[in-house]
């Protein structure tokens, strides 16, 4: 009978942290370390899609952390429904192939629909004043009730936004022990994001971030031996760090350079601008290091225009066609018909408004829902203002672009020997890892 798996998913887990980390080091002793490759864009959703279902953007759909369906004129931002993953997962496969094996997906994205026989994530609440909360999604439904009596409710304030530390965290990896001990899966997925707070706002490489890599440690010291308590030692472990957070003093603006060009339309509100994506011949859906820029109509001489237009804009280090985004394996429909991609020491921030007192209300605030684009800078709330401060050049640390040096890859532990493929392993990799220590044929 093969050893249960446990992937943990922890993203800007770098080698340089590991060697500071005595809690990993232990519990990856006789193991083995190795340079893991994010794929294109290096960003949450694609890369956890990659290493889940062992396939690229093309294959599975999920070509960023945000969603523009151009039938419906709609934009999800990390909500999107669970059709947008178009591949098996590691826990839909085991599903199908072994339903004695039993999984535990915690926190993953996109879970919903997922055939994994227990899971935990953050899903929102619409309550009936038309607000909506952000608890927790179960399977069964009923343990988010025994989670909350033992652990309290999900701490959401410390998930993400200026609160965000090492308490959602915790509660993540002590709500994964509780499963764990009732119910021994044979494969267990964890993400435990909190390396990604400081290195974004601080820098990868100042005191906060050291800071983070220190409490993440102790977290990992307590979860794997309640799991080797849980699971009487028969336990392979694949620690795998996502992504690397390098230092950005660049960001660029994309919509902002579209509406100065006449392409991209705002429509007024009580609340400040608003982008009209109907309106608009051009704009762009802004993640981190990449962007997706939708033009009316999908017209190929259009986004020549547009690709032509950020060819020689600062911070942009390329501007992809449609023709060229097979060779990085995000030719899908949901791509946008330009893909920019930044500089390394740049990323690229969603405002599209040219005044800030035109600026939407929503920017001001923690609102991840409704923004047109991924806001690193809801990590800096002032409070001398009790608001999100309109400066994007806040953000010390970012990710997605592809990765041409090491100073942009991260690493994948083991706690057992020859569990990886010679030289680097790239995210797509880990599927396979995963499965043949499963004794499961993938192919």
């Amino acid at each position: 009978m093969p050893k249960s798996v446990i992937l943990l998913s922890i993203p800007g887990l770098r080698e340089r942290d590991v060697a500071v980390m005595p809690h990993l080091c232990e519990a990856t002793a006789g193991g083995e370390i190795a340079e893991l490759v994010p794929s294109f864009p290096s960003v949450t959703c694609p890369v956890q899609a990659n290493m889940t279902t062992g396939k690229l953007p093309q294959s599975h759909g999920v070509v960023a952390n945000g969603f523009y369906f151009r039938d419906g004129d709609r934009l999800e931002m990390w909500t999107s429904p669970n059709d947008c993953i178009q591949a098996p997962q590691i826990w839909d496969v085991l599903a199908g192939r072994d339903p004695k094996l039993a999984s535990a997906v915690w926190f993953p994205l996109h879970s919903k629909q997922c055939r994994a026989d227990y899971v935990c994530t953050p899903a929102p609440i619409h309550n009936p004043d038309g607000s909506e909360s952000l608890w927790c999604y179960t399977r069964p439904p009923e343990l988010y009730g025994t989670l909350r009596d033992e652990l309290g409710h999900f701490p959401l304030k410390h998930f993400w936004g200026p609160m965000a530390g090492i308490p959602s965290s915790r509660w993540i990896a002590d709500s994964a022990v509780s499963a764990a001990r009732k119910w021994r899966p044979g494969f267990f997925y964890i993400y435990l994001p909190h390396l990604d707070y400081a290195a974004q706002r601080n820098g990868p490489d100042g005191a906060a971030a050291d800071q983070a890599v220190a409490e993440l440690d102790e977290v990992l010291g307590k979860l794997t031996a309640a799991f080797h308590e849980a699971y009487a030692g028969e336990l392979i472990w694949i620690i795998a760090g996502e992504y690397a957070i390098t230092p950005v003093r660049h960001v660029a603006y994309p919509n902002r350079v579209l509406r100065d060009a006449g392409l991209l339309a705002v429509k007024q509100s009580d609340h400040g601008e608003l982008l009209d994506t109907a309106a608009s011949k051009a704009w762009a859906l802004a993640d981190h290091q990449h962007s997706h820029v939708f033009v009316a109509g999908g017209d190929s001489r259009l986004a020549t225009r547009v690709a032509e237009l950020f060819r020689a804009e600062e911070g942009i280090a390329a501007a992809l066609l449609r023709e060229d985004l097979g060779r990085c394996g995000l030719d899908h429909p949901l791509s946008g018909d330009v893909v920019l991609v930044s500089s390394p020491g740049s990323w690229q921030a969603y405002y599209y408004w040219l005044d800030d007192a035109q600026a939407p209300q929503f920017a001001r605030t923690v609102d991840i829902h409704r923004k047109p684009g991924y806001d690193p800078v809801e990590l800096c709330f002032d409070p001398a203002t009790g608001s999100i401060p309109l400066d994007a050049a806040l953000i010390q640390g970012s990710h997605g672009a592809p990765a041409v040096d090491r100073r942009q890859t991260t690493v994948i532990l083991s706690t057992h020997p020859g569990m990886f493929p010679a030289g680097a392993v790239r995210d797509v990799d880990v599927f396979g890892v995963v499965m043949r220590h499963l004794g499961i044929d993938a192919a």
